[in-house]
């Protein structure tokens, strides 16, 4: 396969997706067991994270099925996720980076008007909540740098495909799929709704 066939990895001059071992690497290195002050994901986090998921899923504007010619990989850093070894630190951080993104994406790529409104309240609710302190994201800037290369993928991918309904449809699966990942960590390493209750 040809890079050719990526014009959105083209534009940067090289694959984005070569910085994310090295970045991932970074990323359990800065961020050491005990988490970082500032960082605790607050209470009903994981329900609001499972209602933008119902949004998301109510919001499908044509058949996955008409659009199978524009699937893409958008490399999402599963490995940030994986392993076992994320603390409620990192937790915090990954979501409160995907939800910024999905909220500026939407915000700034011409998102179909029927669907984002009520996506964008749910996503607002969720960061209203998700404040992190100035100190934690010092110690998670590797992390944050690795979640919004994944998003800048997405920006050229829609832009290279002119904003279509295909290519929406396909982002929104992956918002979808991206989402789905963070509950399922909030779930295994213990952060459920009463779990971190906020002050």
């Amino acid at each position: 396969m040809t890079t050719s066939e990526f014009p959105h990895q083209r534009t940067l001059g090289f694959p984005t997706a070569l910085l994310r071992p090295p970045l991932a690497a970074l990323v359990l290195l800065t961020c050491r067991p005990g988490g970082a002050r500032g960082c605790a994901l607050p209470r009903n986090q994981a329900q609001l994270s499972r209602d933008n998921l119902v949004l998301l899923g109510q919001m499908r504007r044509l058949s996955p099925f008409f659009c199978l010619r524009d699937r893409r990989d958008f490399g999402f850093p599963r490995n940030l996720l994986e392993g076992g070894r994320l603390q409620q630190a990192q937790a915090a951080a990954v979501l409160q980076q995907l939800l910024q993104q999905i909220f500026n994406l939407l915000l700034a790529e011409r998102a179909p008007a029927p669907w984002s409104p009520a996506l964008l309240a749910g996503l607002g609710a969720g960061l209203h909540l998700l404040q992190l302190s100035h100190d934690c994201w010092f110690q998670l800037v590797a992390l944050y740098l690795e979640v919004k290369l994944y998003f800048q993928d997405i920006r050229l991918y829609l832009q290279e495909k002119g904003h279509s309904d295909c290519a929406w449809e396909i982002v929104r699966l992956e918002i979808m799929r991206s989402l789905s990942s963070t509950v399922t960590l909030q779930d295994r390493i213990g952060i459920k709704d009463g779990d971190l209750g906020s002050p």
